[in-house]
């Protein structure tokens, strides 16, 4: 039996892409994680009185925007700029490095042990709310290079 997959002489194929779908891959990571925290977030915030929640999450929302303009810019800009670098036809999952796949995969490990926590649900909101908030903010830097890199095509 013959086979009629073209022989890639034992390499497995990655799925390449250009520097602007990895630019989207990263804008779109980094906008639905931040929209997701953020949204679970005010949920736990919400559950407690309005007295605590309106300063919680207003609290949240300054924390966040802070984090995401002052420390996860500059990271965004370090991952777009290492993006572009590449060049195109690389492996549409190597948009983040290796180190930066082992953060999200530790970020996603503290979410999880985070909401087992003992901790009050309004506060594990609060934090929920300002890393989505700063990763929201962080991600403009990503749609930005995205929009350039579609006026350069």
């Amino acid at each position: 039996m013959t086979s009629t997959a073209p022989a890639h002489h034992g390499r497995i194929r990655k799925p390449a892409a250009s520097r602007r779908a990895h630019l989207v891959a990263a804008a779109i990571l980094w906008t639905a994680a931040g929209a997701g925290l953020l949204t679970a977030g005010a949920l736990w915030i919400a559950s407690a009185r309005a007295a605590v929640a309106v300063p919680s999450l207003a609290a949240a929302l300054a924390a966040g925007v802070l984090k995401g303009r002052f420390v996860l810019d500059g990271a965004a800009l370090r991952i777009a700029a290492r993006i572009e670098a590449r060049g195109d036809g690389r492996c549409l999952g190597g948009f983040l490095s290796w180190r930066s796949w082992l953060l999200v995969a530790l970020m996603v490990a503290f979410g999880r042990v985070l909401r087992a926590s003992p901790l009050p649900v309004p506060l594990r909101g609060a934090i929920y709310a300002a890393i989505g908030a700063g990763l929201l903010v962080a991600s403009a830097r990503f749609w930005h290079r995205v929009a350039r890199a579609h006026d350069d095509a």
